[in-house]
């Protein structure tokens, strides 16, 4: 049978790679380097711009002195060329939220602030649900699945143990669109035949904006 490469849940389009494509995060073979490449930082929702100045304080301690720095010099949200939000950067490399652990893994320090329990603030929400892009349509959205040849190791993993993109960042979608519209893509999985093979297929253009899992 045929089946539809752009699916619609409600007023969220989504392309159907998300339930097809396999992806799980192997931070000891990439070592987190999604929160390194790039040419501009991390996407930022509007209301996360206040967060991030309001619990600075909490997720500080965790980063790299050259991310305070950047973030003294920069200040804690930047707006990008294209005019959008986004975290500054480290001498145009890693995300200044960005800091390395002892085996040199690139890790996020908002993250790690959020595990030791000092801030309700996880992560930055396109960070949490990479490789899902999310883009704003007139009514709507539109949700497609990225492919980043950083995250290579991650597709392969993916494969191994048979993780949808979609199930991969089960909680980030809860928390962004609803439990409702994670059982609905739930539901639709189920019915995809196991071998199925479509092509990517995004819902709309893509930017080449960095975005960072670091699950």
């Amino acid at each position: 049978m045929d089946y539809p490469k752009i699916i619609a849940i409600g007023d969220i389009l989504v392309s159907t790679a998300l339930l097809t494509e396999r992806f799980a995060c192997d931070m000891a073979a990439c070592k987190g380097w999604c929160c390194v490449a790039g040419n501009s930082g991390a996407p930022l929702e509007p209301e996360e711009m206040g967060i991030i100045e309001r619990e600075y304080s909490a997720f500080a301690p965790y980063m790299n002195p050259q991310g305070r720095a950047a973030v003294q010099q920069q200040g804690f949200v930047l707006t990008d060329t294209d005019g959008e939000l986004v975290t500054p950067l480290i001498s145009q490399a890693e995300c200044a939220y960005a800091c390395f652990d002892e085996s040199g893994i690139c890790r996020c320090a908002v993250e790690q602030a959020f595990e030791a329990g000092t801030t309700a603030f996880r992560k930055p929400i396109s960070c949490w649900l990479y490789p899902v892009r999310v883009q704003k349509l007139a009514t709507g959205y539109a949700l497609n699945y990225h492919q980043w040849e950083v995250c290579a190791n991650a597709r392969t993993r993916g494969q191994q143990e048979g993780i949808p993109v979609y199930r991969f960042v089960k909680e980030a979608l809860i928390a962004k669109f609803g439990a409702e519209f994670y059982e609905a893509l739930d539901s639709i999985f189920s019915t995809i035949p196991a071998t199925i093979a479509l092509p990517h297929t995004p819902c709309c253009g893509q930017s080449g904006k960095r975005l960072c899992a670091n699950h």
